[in-house]
């Protein structure tokens, strides 16, 4: 065996070929015959707890990526997303790598098992052309050009040929660029007129910045070193335990139980409590009108997505309720409005808004508990009010942003 992994021998400390490759000796005497590929696996199929690869290297306190990431959804294998040839582009690790042109051989190429989003799907072993050898640049704000972008776009707008059309998929890099969502005929928006801080040119990593964010946890009464977090959690504020670690799961939006340092560090928020109270009022605002629009939706079509009804995703016609319902379902994307709409906090208030105002027009229903004289073109004029102006707003390359389906009367 060679490598610094088994040998410790210093020569190899500088990871060499034989880190990630094996043991080379056959290869140097015969290299036509002898190929030894790397693993991009970071577990062993015989036993998991077995670190292989890159985790034989990048774990332990100080640098924990792949502690991290084995919490993460990128760790996740989603069996019959990654079976089917137009999903596995993005979620089966073999998938991604074809889709973008990469044709190096490993270990796992042609298995017939799943590979995980691992560290060698985002990273490239073999090239230093992007920082952190990434195979995409992330501190870019071309979406065009941006790792995670490739991937967290999908599904932005009703889709009336799909049966889940009125759901989004991966909408972020869109919100970002405030084309997301279906924009109601005669609502006075248009798409990339609403785009918040998160999709400024000023925010020179986009998603990176929040999404990656490390930082150093020490004790707060000795301040000696506790744990090097590394941002491979991929959560913007990720929960915090008593020392402060991240970790995943749900917990309470206060800076207690929450890290906030990456809306801080990127001088969007000037603290971790201000950027706290941003989240909390921009919550409740969604949610006030999300929990309004689907009570409207359930007066005109109580199955809301269930076959039938002005909500019929296997029904071609494409309705006022389905465009609406589609809004409704970018707000709560992920299971609460805490998710993607947060990622442009201020389009989503207003599409929820112009929705509303929609549904009304066409169906002449109001929600139970909102007053007749309730005006939601003014409401969504309070709301263009406050989207800042100060910002220099990102933009597709071609500046041409998609279309939205057009109603069929």
């Amino acid at each position: 065996e060679g490598g610094w992994a088994s040998s410790k021998d210093e020569r190899y400390h500088d990871v060499q070929c034989e880190s990630c490759h094996g043991p080379g000796q056959q290869h140097v005497e015969n290299p036509d015959a002898s190929q030894p590929l790397a693993s991009l696996a970071v577990r062993s199929v015989a036993d998991p707890s077995e670190a292989t690869g890159c985790a034989e290297c990048h774990q332990g306190t100080h640098h924990p990526f792949v502690e991290e990431w084995a919490q993460s959804k990128h760790a996740q294998v989603v069996g019959f997303a990654a079976a089917r040839p137009e999903c596995e582009g993005c979620h089966r690790g073999q998938g991604v790598l074809r889709a973008w042109g990469v044709k190096d051989d490993y270990v796992e190429k042609n298995a017939p098992e799943h590979l995980a989003i691992t560290c060698g799907v985002c990273h490239d072993p073999h090239s230093a052309a992007n920082d952190h050898q990434l195979r995409f640049p992330v501190k870019t704000t071309s979406i065009e050009e941006h790792l995670c972008a490739r991937c967290h776009n999908r599904r932005t707008a009703p889709d009336p040929n799909s049966s889940h059309g009125l759901e989004p998929h991966a909408p972020e890099a869109d919100l970002l660029l405030g084309d997301a969502g279906w924009f109601p005929p005669g609502a006075q928006i248009d798409q990339g007129q609403i785009v918040a801080s998160h999709g400024s040119a000023s925010n020179a990593r986009l998603c990176a910045t929040c999404h990656v964010n490390g930082f150093e946890v020490t004790d707060p009464n000795t301040g000696d070193f506790v744990f090097n977090a590394t941002g491979h959690l991929f959560t913007a504020i990720p929960c915090v335990d008593e020392q402060g670690i991240p970790e995943p799961g749900d917990c309470e939006l206060t800076v207690a139980a929450r890290s906030y340092r990456g809306c801080a560090a990127a001088q969007c928020h000037g603290s971790q409590a201000a950027a706290a109270e941003a989240l909390t009022i921009a919550t409740n605002r969604i949610q006030r009108r999300a929990d309004q629009l689907l009570a409207a939706l359930e007066m005109v079509d109580p199955n809301l997505g269930d076959a039938g009804g002005e909500i019929d995703p296997a029904d071609p016609t494409f309705t006022v309720a389905e465009g609406a319902f589609f809004n409704y379902n970018l707000a709560s994307f992920g299971g609460k409005v805490t998710g993607s709409s947060t990622h442009n906090p201020f389009l989503v208030e207003a599409l929820l808004l112009a929705s509303l105002q929609a549904v009304q027009d066409t169906y002449g229903v109001l929600p139970p508990s909102v007053s007749p004289s309730v005006n939601w073109h003014e409401a969504l004029q309070e709301v263009l009010e406050q989207v800042p102006q100060n910002i220099t707003p990102i933009r597709r390359a071609s500046g041409t942003p998609r279309s939205s389906p057009s109603i069929d009367p």
